[in-house]
């Protein structure tokens, strides 16, 4: 969803506020991100490659529930803290997890607010991509500080080549495929308008280089899905 530092552009968190857009998110992700479901498999896989079977996992942008809830259906040992600052988004999430709340504590605010830990992984999906590079890496390394040494992170948002041909080549097959997955072509429209006028987006290796200046070592790609990309590494 969204999440991170108090620089998140205000339009996206207006959306995020408004509870009739909220309601209708959880069909959002699935049309504009290649692989959604997939996504939150490979994350549930890569941490559990070290976080232990009662981990305790910070997620970062939990808002809407849908991360929450594909990792605690897989991991049943585990627990969570979700953190978003949009409170409609929060109150979604409860109602995407049900029964599962029983293993979830949800925070209103940012990285700041979060508890100090030590977490045994962390994850921060669709949110990054909301913050400039200053902030961005700072708030890496705030997650960083609570986790545990050698706990895994999972960070995949937009990233994709900044360069002007390359940025309206890439938000362009964006579009297209919003509209294959049966987006409204005026509303994929918007939505890349949007993307171009406000998402701070990186490219690939300056995002890899900024998970690897926040802290963390090993990291590697695992996800590429048009204009999105996904990494792993350790505190």
């Amino acid at each position: 969803m969204t999440l991170s530092a108090r620089q998140t552009p205000l339009d996206f968190m207006a959306a995020f506020s408004d509870p009739e857009a909220v309601a209708r998110y959880a069909d959002g992700p699935r049309r504009f991100v290649p692989g959604f479901e997939a996504l939150h498999r490979m994350t549930g896989i890569l941490l559990g490659e070290h976080a232990t079977p009662e981990a305790r996992v910070l997620v970062l942008g939990a808002g809407g529930g849908l991360e929450l809830r594909a990792l605690a259906e897989a991991h049943p040992g585990w627990s969570f803290v979700g953190v978003d600052p949009a409170r409609e988004m929060l109150r979604q999430a409860e109602r995407t997890l049900g029964p599962l709340m029983d293993r979830v504590t949800l925070v209103e605010g940012y990285i700041e607010d979060a508890p100090p830990g030590p977490f045994d992984a962390a994850t921060c999906l669709l949110t990054l991509h909301f913050l400039g590079a200053e902030e961005r890496e700072r708030t890496v390394r705030a997650i960083h500080r609570r986790l545990r040494p050698g706990a895994p992170f999972v960070a995949a948002h937009g990233s994709f080549p900044q360069d002007e041909g390359g940025r309206s080549r890439w938000l362009a097959r964006y579009e297209a495929y919003a509209v294959a997955s049966g987006v409204e072509p005026e509303q994929a429209m918007r939505a890349r308008a949007a993307v171009d006028a406000a998402l701070a987006a990186l490219g690939p290796e300056e995002d890899a280089a900024i998970l690897r200046s926040g802290g963390f070592r090993d990291v590697e790609a695992f996800f590429a899905a048009f204009t999105w990309r996904g990494w792993v590494g350790r505190a």
